[in-house]
């Protein structure tokens, strides 16, 4: 996978990676037939940003409306770290997949839930419960608004 124009280091790549970086929570946007669903998560970015993991657990909507229809969405912002005249909002287009411990394409799941932890440390219990699901979103799309008409689209060409 690389992003279009293949140069990771355009102005607009820095401030994706940036607003991935340093929030800690998106809402993600499955589908239920042809309804969306949205849930607010904890995430963890792979250092490139173009792999976002997700842990729920297995009995919840999010995850058997993954498992129908793999097409998700996310959002990231930064209103929590700016002013709000310069909030950043980050819509991401993806594809979801399940990681299994055997799953080595995207990373052993122990390190991933691992590095999970060391990011998110007040969850571990929900991230090591036996029902716990490893989600990894390959991302296809970056939409990036500054404010409410600056918008910049970056695809992401594997």
């Amino acid at each position: 996978m690389d992003v279009q124009g293949k140069n990771k280091e355009t102005p607009v790549m820095k401030i994706i990676t940036g607003v991935i970086k340093a929030g800690h929570l998106c809402v993600l946007a499955t589908i239920f037939g042809d309804r969306p669903y949205t849930s607010l998560m904890r995430y963890l970015a792979s250092d490139d940003c173009k792999e976002i993991y997700l842990i729920t657990h297995k009995n919840t909507t999010k995850y058997q409306n993954i498992l129908k229809n793999p097409h998700v969405s996310l959002l990231m912002d930064t209103r929590t770290e700016t002013a709000i005249s310069d909030i950043q909002a980050l819509s991401i287009e993806g594809v979801a997949f399940t990681v299994a411990d055997a799953d080595k394409q995207s990373s052993d799941r122990a390190w991933i839930v691992d590095r999970f932890i060391h990011r998110h440390p007040d969850v571990v219990e929900f991230v090591r419960h036996p029902d716990a699901a490893v989600i990894r979103v390959e991302v296809h799309a970056f939409l990036l608004l500054n404010g409410i008409q600056d918008a910049q689209r970056v695809k992401v060409i594997s």
